[in-house]
């Protein structure tokens, strides 16, 4: 039997060392919110591959549609010979993303490749070629995804010139002293020191910063972000790849704040652990590309269009957004209640199930890389998997599935306060 050191030596030897990994718990088999690994440890997931398989891992009506669509075809290309499943799928976002006008969508394989494509939209429809976007975002590894993401390490590190015509300003985040009026005076000096807004083809944003820390953007500010966009010609993306598919409790996490994008852009949650991504928008933008002008060999795979079909279908059928709200809050409840003993805890946020804790040291105030890290360590030796994510390394999030099953989720809430004790024990006996 494989041991996963075994396989962690391998992977140094054959492949390339710029593939992060931030466990080396090589997966056997999964279900629903459970992994086990190769040496049979098991462990309850709270990543979701990174907010992937928001209805479980291998959830039945799932992996049914996928077999049945296996017996008929695996591939054609829908550019050579499309399918109707694609266009079901099209028509299916057309109603379910926000905006009350006619849209339209193109489907691709992942969402560094939506959010390219969103921007190649934007740029045909307005014959405009500045972006901006905001400090601490997360767009993709791709070079116009790198050039959108407001981080340098490890996104942009070492990997040469970003694309030009693209701006960042900052995210408003309160709790690191960065209020709505400062960013909204920030792009109003962007406007008036380096770019025309009638050269702005496009504002990107995410309605909950991902990789940024799960800062979710204020009200107020998206809708300005809408009037300031409107006022100038300027399209709206919404990055809704890992806030999409009940993970926030609506099925786009735009819908809290009443805001319509232009184009919209989603991935991970919408096909349950297949690769699939899709722009969908306005359908007089969505057609400013020439015919080939979008599209891509695997896009639109027919396994990963049926897969979101029954994803879509379990979302419903099970009350995911519901379902999501009622975890948060019992998660965040539970995080509350360790408030007065662990001082560390700058910040519990996040809404519906798209939630996340933030530490600062205790004397210093200052972000505490060490302590979240200790953290996720100990919750992993505990059998509990746990993602770190903001641009200080010091704050912890929480994706699980949303169909964890109320035992495991319990037991997951008590190994969790188990470690955030036993590591503020650690450090205070240090301190």
């Amino acid at each position: 039997m494989s041991t996963n050191l075994d396989i962690q030596a391998r992977k140094t030897d054959a492949i390339a060392r710029g593939v992060g990994m931030m466990t080396q718990v090589y997966a056997d088999r999964a279900e629903n919110s459970e992994i086990w690994d190769v040496e049979g440890n098991r462990y309850i997931d709270f990543a979701a591959g990174i907010a992937v398989v928001n209805t479980g891992h291998r959830h039945p009506k799932v992996i049914e549609a996928v077999k049945a669509q296996l017996d008929k075809f695996t591939h054609t290309c829908h550019q050579v010979v499309p399918y109707e499943n694609y266009v079901a799928l099209a028509e299916r976002l057309n109603k379910l993303v926000p905006g009350n006008f006619a849209k339209k969508t193109v489907f691709v394989t992942t969402g560094a490749e939506a959010i390219e494509n969103s921007i190649k939209i934007a740029r045909a429809a307005t014959k405009r070629a500045a972006v901006i976007a905001f400090s601490g975002g997360f767009h993709g590894r791709t070079f116009m995804g790198m050039s959108l993401t407001g981080k340098v390490f490890p996104y942009k590190a070492g990997f040469g010139a970003m694309p030009g015509d693209v701006y960042h300003v900052p995210f408003p985040i309160d709790l690191h002293g960065v209020t709505v009026e400062d960013s909204l005076n920030a792009l109003t000096t962007l406007f008036k020191a380096d770019v025309d807004p009638q050269r702005v083809a496009a504002i990107i944003v995410e309605p909950v910063q991902g990789e940024g820390g799960f800062y979710q953007v204020p009200t107020a500010f998206f809708k300005t972000l809408r009037e300031i966009c409107d006022k100038h010609g300027i399209l709206l993306i919404a990055d809704e790849v890992q806030t999409g598919f009940a993970r926030t409790g609506k099925i786009l996490a735009m819908e809290h704040h009443g805001v319509a994008a232009d184009l919209t852009t989603m991935a991970k949650g919408l096909a349950g652990g297949f690769p699939l991504a899709a722009v969908t928008g306005r359908a007089d933008i969505m057609d400013a590309a020439n015919p080939g002008g979008l599209g891509g060999t695997y896009g639109g795979s027919p396994i990963g269009i049926a897969a979101a079909h029954a994803v879509l279908d379990v979302i419903d059928e099970e009350q995911l957004c519901e379902r999501a709200v009622s975890l948060g809050n019992r998660l965040k409840q539970r995080l509350q209640s360790l408030r007065d003993d662990v001082p560390e805890i700058a910040d519990i946020r996040g809404p519906g199930f798209m939630n996340a804790i933030e530490f600062n040291d205790a004397i210093s105030g200052k972000p505490s890389p060490e302590f979240t890290n200790a953290l996720r360590a100990k919750a992993q030796e505990k059998g509990l998997l746990l993602l770190s994510c903001g641009i200080h390394a010091n704050v912890i999030r929480f994706l699980a599935p949303i169909t964890i099953q109320d035992g495991i989720f319990q037991e997951a809430l008590d190994i969790l306060e188990a470690s955030i004790r036993e590591v503020r024990s650690e450090v205070g006996s240090k301190s």
